[in-house]
């Protein structure tokens, strides 16, 4: 084998909370609607252990495809925080030596806001050299540090590794991978079919992301980079069988003959 063969590594990326901020910074954190490269590139740094400081250049040559299986819905958290020696808090000026200086008038109660997207699946498809994605398939199963999904306190649920797959086009990876929705969302969609929407890097994509990281460090922090991607719907089957049309049914109202707009009238 070449290292110059490719293929794709496919994450299932669940759990009771996400968040995925990308520069979103101070008091109020934000979380985009799907996962950042930051964030996922950021989960493949922990699962193999590097630091903070570590390069990341093999990382961000990474193509990434994200399909949205179960989009979730928005959670904001109201946090407070104060200093524990019970001292004012410090403010956003600094003095001569450039260090912080106490809040005037004393403030000692602060307040933040953090959002995040509660019981929302997605699909991630990332091509790039196999026997890079081949160390990074076994990191996440095996992880020196935990994974987490955007934040430290969003730990995964279930396996996040689906395995490689062969070389192929981001989209394609997409439409090959069953729906993996939960039971509950599952049960809302009554068709064979279902469309779901999908980012796919792509450099004649009609759309920028800025969410590609340049290094993890804390002490220079983090400058994001753009990227090319175009957006898509995927339709996939849901293993639903279509019910077949019974002469009782009327008015749409089903086999148990219930029509709730004879309430009405109607």
């Amino acid at each position: 084998m070449t290292d110059t063969q490719r293929a794709i590594l496919v994450l299932r990326l669940a759990a009771p909370l996400q968040s995925w901020g990308g520069p979103s910074r101070y008091n109020r954190r934000e979380t985009r609607p799907q996962p950042t490269k930051s964030g996922i590139l950021g989960l493949l740094a922990a699962a193999e252990g590097r630091d903070r400081k570590a390069p990341i250049t093999d990382l961000v040559g990474l193509q990434l495809g994200v399909r949205i299986d179960q989009p979730g819905t928005l959670l904001r958290d109201y946090h407070t925080y104060s200093d524990h020696r019970g001292l004012p808090l410090l403010s956003a000026k600094a003095n001569a030596k450039g260090e912080q200086i106490r809040t005037t008038p004393p403030k000692y109660t602060g307040v933040t806001q953090r959002f995040y997207l509660q019981d929302a699946v997605f699909v991630a498809t990332i091509r790039g050299r196999k026997t890079l994605l081949e160390s990074l398939d076994e990191a996440i199963r095996h992880p020196v540090y935990p994974i987490s999904l955007g934040r430290r306190s969003c730990p995964p649920t279930g396996p996040v590794s689906l395995g490689l797959r062969p070389d192929t086009e981001l989209e394609d990876a997409l439409k090959e991978v069953p729906w993996q929705a939960g039971t509950h969302r599952r049960s809302q969609v009554r068709d064979t079919t279902v469309s779901l929407e999908a980012t796919v890097e792509d450099p004649a994509g009609d759309h920028l992301a800025v969410d590609v990281p340049d290094t993890y460090d804390l002490k220079t922090g983090t400058h994001f980079g753009r990227r090319t991607v175009r957006h898509l719907w995927v339709t996939l089957p849901t293993d639903r069988t279509r019910t077949p049309y019974s002469a009782t049914d009327t008015g749409g109202a089903g086999k148990s003959g219930h029509d709730p707009f004879a309430l009405l009238g109607w």
